[in-house]
């Protein structure tokens, strides 16, 4: 329950932040003037959804569970490291809300990406220490590592080429494991896509014209991703045997490597605003395309891979 609403919050930053950048996704020099009454804006949308999302958390969920200390919680082993490349991607997102709306905003490129590139590592912040006063849980620095690295990924970038060459991606497909325990893994589809990292799959999605010449007559568009996932997980650290004396199937638990073909959608030409939005807004999903599948399972090809 917990990280369903802490994702869930994400994920409204995330939409709202980009559909109110992709209907307008004017990109300004950094000479350009500054619009004040955007800055305004923006400053005013992402103060209230930080500052409310925040008090939701813990109106819905901490309260129940504060111990009042700060005290650190050791989870790297946990769910095979998926979690953490979930991390690794609503940082990185977080960051390019930040500093696409202050671009928007008139706000020069140097700023933008010091200021708006680093809002999911202090966004995260901010949850990761309401984990550390609650009865569970605790401050996780392998998460803030995580965390670091999506926004760190998202800055170097900006601040070396000028653009995002490299994205982090997400794809999910269902998994026979959630039916054993869907109060962890999820009862609905909805709850499935967030709780269960079984159907998770992580990606680095590079665009193939970005590092050749600007004459090339490479599909613009066109990327190749390497990706991460793992399955046989009913539990974060292991898998129990039994729930509530009722015994569950052994899985092996194993991870899963991934090499694909993909689409950047934010370099398909469109002369249309609202598609322009909804190609932004989708950007962060894996293209089903076929993929290469390595692990201790053997290597298997999957002619559409979700």
């Amino acid at each position: 329950m917990r990280k369903l609403i802490i994702k869930f919050s994400l994920l409204l930053l995330v939409f709202v932040g980009l559909m109110s950048q992709g209907v307008d996704a004017q990109i300004l020099e950094p000479d350009s003037v500054l619009h004040k009454n955007r800055l305004y804006w923006v400053a005013g949308i992402e103060g209230s959804l930080w500052a409310g999302s925040l008090v939701a958390l813990n109106y819905a969920w901490y309260k129940d569970y504060n111990s009042g200390d700060f005290h650190t919680f050791n989870d790297n082993e946990e769910w095979l490291q998926v979690d953490k490349f979930g991390h690794i991607t609503t940082s990185y997102y977080l960051g390019k809300i930040g500093f696409d709306m202050l671009r928007w905003s008139g706000v020069s490129e140097k700023k933008s990406i010091l200021y708006g590139g680093s809002l999911g590592f202090l966004y995260l912040t901010s949850v990761e220490l309401l984990d550390a006063q609650s009865n569970g849980w605790g401050f996780s620095w392998g998460d803030m590592a995580a965390n670091a690295v999506g926004s760190g990924l998202f800055m170097g970038q900006q601040a070396l080429w000028g653009e995002q060459r490299i994205f982090m991606k997400y794809s999910f497909h269902t998994t026979k494991y959630a039916q054993y325990r869907p109060n962890v893994l999820g009862s609905t589809l909805a709850e499935q896509m967030v709780k269960d990292y079984n159907g998770h799959t992580y990606w680095l999605s590079g665009n193939i014209y970005s590092f050749l010449d600007e004459q090339s007559k490479f599909p613009k568009w066109f990327n190749v991703a390497i990706g991460y996932g793992a399955e046989g997980m009913l539990g974060g650290f292991e898998n129990p045997e039994d729930i509530d004396g009722l015994p569950l199937p052994e899985f092996d638990r194993y991870r899963q490597y991934y090499i694909s073909l993909d689409v950047d959608l934010t370099r398909i030409k469109t002369r249309s605003k609202f598609l322009r939005g909804v190609f932004n807004v989708l950007s962060f999903i894996k293209i089903p395309m076929p993929t290469i599948e390595f692990s201790e399972k053997g290597t298997t090809f999957h002619p559409l891979y979700f």
